[in-house]
């Protein structure tokens, strides 16, 4: 065991007990007289010494040292490593997910943003090393999730993520300014937006190609994806009495300002018209080139008291049984 230290050190301050018991041991032995008065001893001076006589101080030898090692059991003795900095691979990235309500357009199955979701999860759920945020628009914009390395808490904010959680419209600018306000401070050399849109911006202070310009200026790449199929999809809504019904909606996305956005940030531009063809466009994006980052490593402390506490046990087992068996007064 290495580097050991004690997560209750305050405790062994116990072993001060100690020092009074090994005080009033030897004050108790010193003042021993014998029970029985004879008028000389000088026949006993030439008798042999048993191994009693040798062992005689060892019961309270035995009960010390028992003692010792349970108090050090009691403070938890934990092994340690250094710490060690590393490096690994790794790139900062926030999905901006637009969650308008023709996201639940069903041309993608269940609907889009269920689709665009459970791919953005798998795409984290394969990058343990990068931190990654999300950010949510629709006719306005608000983070969802900081950057962060905890993907489960991630994945369970995604999973919380519904159209209607704000104003319903279509903010692309918004949603990747509010994007890129999260990246600006990074000093990670890749730092990526991931956005994904249905429609045409109609929503928000921030023009998209501003926003791209912002991008640009704090060196974030924006990889834009326009979810949706050809033509025409099919989109649910509710009538007077209830039921669930559909009508065909026109897909209208802005691809000339999804391309410029993309372009003005060194990035790529998607167009993912079913299922597969998103997972696909995950799997692009995943090949993206990755920075070092430093990542402090540490190491697991294991408890040690278990020895100590098995050891004081048998010692002080051990000094009752000598005590009751080969040591026993008679009186």
């Amino acid at each position: 065991m290495e580097n050991i230290t004690f997560h209750n050190t305050e405790l062994l301050y116990l072993l001060l007990i100690l020092v009074p018991m090994i005080a009033w041991y030897i004050w108790k032995k010193s003042k021993l007289q014998a029970s029985i008065r004879l008028s000389t001893i000088d026949g006993f001076n030439n008798a042999p010494r048993t191994y009693k006589y040798y062992l005689r101080h060892a019961p309270f030898a035995l009960k010390i040292l028992g003692m010792v090692a349970l108090i050090a059991a009691l403070a938890r003795p934990q092994s340690t490593d250094s710490w060690n900095n590393t490096s690994t691979q790794g790139i900062d990235i926030v999905v901006a997910l637009d969650i308008s309500s023709s996201m639940l357009a069903e041309d993608f199955k269940p609907n889009r943003l269920e689709a665009a979701k459970s791919d953005a999860i798998k795409f984290i759920s394969g990058r343990p090393n990068d931190r990654i945020g999300l950010v949510v628009f629709a006719g306005e914009s608000f983070t969802q999730c900081p950057l962060t390395t905890d993907h489960a808490v991630l994945i369970n904010l995604i999973n919380d993520v519904k159209s209607g959680m704000i104003e319903d419209g279509t903010a692309i600018g918004l949603g990747l300014a509010n994007a890129v306000s999260r990246l600006k401070d990074s000093q990670a050399k890749s730092k990526v937006v991931i956005l994904m849109t249905d429609g045409v911006s109609n929503r928000g202070e921030v023009p998209p190609l501003t926003a791209a310009e912002i991008a640009k200026t704090f060196g974030v790449r924006a990889y834009t994806i326009g979810v949706g199929s050809m033509g025409k999809a099919p989109y649910p809504f509710t009538d007077a009495f209830g039921r669930k019904r559909y009508q065909q909606m026109d897909v209208e996305i802005d691809e000339e300002v999804l391309t410029q956005i993309a372009h003005l940030t060194d990035g790529m531009y998607f167009r993912a018209t079913n299922n597969e063809r998103l997972e696909d466009v995950y799997t692009e994006i995943d090949r993206l080139e990755k920075s070092k980052i430093e990542v402090k490593e540490y190491s697991k402390k294991n408890e040690e008291y278990l020895l100590l506490l098995l050891l004081g046990v048998i010692l002080l087992l051990s000094e009752l049984l000598m005590k009751n068996t080969i040591l026993r007064n008679v009186p």
